[in-house]
């Protein structure tokens, strides 16, 4: 079952969600509103090899917006901190954005159970598109779950994206055995 309204500000009063600002007027009938954090990233190499520690060149966007070019894949990032400690958290672009023609996330919708962090966002266009620091980017949804879960996320030994950081995270695939 998805958490309405009054769920996910109950689940904040029982710190088993966080959301960090917190802003209620952001909360939708089931759903939270997130936003583009300023700071953006891009690979440094053409090819990205999935064994290999891909390297980025972080920037910061200025406030009157930057324009995001098809072809290129941008990493983003939430202004948001969040936690979620009893729910499984969904992070689904706002409409207002799909229209656009951005698309917020390649495949990694879903977050664990114990994710704490700021969502690392894969965005791509489809045409040339004007963004800007702030703008409302995605919605969080939340799940209820059915039983305890054994390893959340955030102690998990084999999960790399743990540390706290208010910057777009690179693919750590190559963290893998495969």
């Amino acid at each position: 079952m998805i958490l309405t309204d009054q769920k996910i500000k109950q689940a904040i009063e029982e710190g088993s969600i966080v959301i960090e600002p917190f802003d209620p007027s952001n909360l939708g009938a089931n759903s939270y509103d997130v936003h583009l954090g300023a700071e953006l990233a891009i690979y440094e190499d053409d090819v990205l090899d999935a064994r290999k520690h891909n390297q980025v060149k972080r920037f910061t966007m200025p406030d009157d917006g930057f324009v995001l070019e098809p072809g290129l894949t941008y990493l983003g990032v939430t202004q948001e901190y969040t936690e979620t400690h009893k729910t499984v958290p969904f992070l689904e672009g706002k409409s207002s954005v799909g229209r656009l023609g951005i698309d917020i996330h390649a495949t990694a919708g879903k977050g664990d159970v114990g994710f704490c962090n700021y969502w690392t966002l894969e965005i791509s266009v489809h045409q040339k598109v004007k963004v800007y620091p702030g703008m409302p980017i995605a919605q969080l949804i939340y799940f209820e779950i059915s039983g305890e879960v054994e390893v959340p996320y955030h102690t998990k030994k084999s999960a790399k994206y743990t540390t706290r950081t208010p910057y777009p995270v690179e693919s750590m695939m190559w963290k893998n055995k495969f």
